[in-house]
């Protein structure tokens, strides 16, 4: 189906944009707003996007929901079909406050991939009207993702994710020792500002890490490696244990 050409006296109507874009492995968005609601989902591919609260990793069973006027890049692991729907905020006053990600039904998909096609949706159209309605509805089914690294707020917090990024093993007392803080404050500060102990966050950031090199083709052993794990049946087992299946099985 051919998109709809739509003029000025139209605009008020309209109740969800889209966009589609293809973009090559390690292409990335640069960080950038939007006016109205964003449900940044890829079709094939795994994506990473990253905001001040946090960034998510999500393949094409997941989504990620951004508020509008919230500041966010995307980057891209693997060639990405990247697929957007817009959603005009005044709208639905019931939609996401807040980043999440969101799981991506079969109906959802193909919501999603028609409404792209359409281009955007009319809410005085029948069935515009009710493939917007639809989208509404899923979304506000989604529920907590395994693909999520929140980021802290506080000084000290902050400065001990950068000295584990830039590849410290420290462990948590060495790393407070190191950022002028008690062990027993920075462990309470970084469980309040993240919702994770910090051993937590970090094996969180090492299975991401490694699922984003097996996305790219990296074999498991390599990603293993990569993320820090001592061997690639650790690597397997933490990707069992957090995405329901083995790395193989799950690309």
């Amino acid at each position: 189906m051919s998109r709809k050409r739509h003029s000025v006296a139209d605009e008020p109507f309209l109740v969800v944009r889209t966009s589609a874009s293809n973009h090559p492995a390690g292409g990335s968005i640069d960080a950038h707003t939007h006016d109205w609601h964003q449900l940044i989902y890829v079709h094939t591919g795994l994506m990473t996007v990253a905001t001040s609260t946090g960034s998510w990793v999500a393949p094409p069973t997941w989504a990620v929901w951004v508020p509008a006027g919230m500041l966010h890049s995307i980057r891209f692991i693997g060639n990405g079909a990247l697929r957007t729907a817009y959603l005009r905020p005044s709208w639905r006053p019931d939609l996401p406050a807040s980043c999440t990600a969101l799981a991506v039904s079969a109906l959802l998909r193909e919501l999603v991939v028609r409404a792209t096609t359409l281009g955007m949706l009319d809410r005085r159209e029948p069935t515009d009207n009710a493939i917007a309605e639809l989208i509404a509805s899923e979304l506000r089914d989604g529920g907590p993702a395994p693909f999520v690294l929140p980021e802290p707020c506080s000084p000290a917090t902050i400065a001990a994710v950068h000295l584990i990024c830039d590849g410290s093993q420290a462990d948590t007392a060495a790393l407070a020792r190191a950022v002028g803080v008690g062990t027993s404050t920075l462990e309470r500060r970084f469980h309040a500002e993240t919702g994770m102990t910090l051993g937590r966050w970090r094996q969180q950031r090492m299975l991401l890490q490694g699922m984003e090199r097996v996305a790219a083709g990296a074999t498991v052993e390599q990603a293993s490696v990569a993320a820090g794990y001592g061997s690639p049946s650790a690597f397997i087992a933490a990707f069992r244990r957090t995405f329901g299946a083995t790395p193989a099985t799950y690309f």
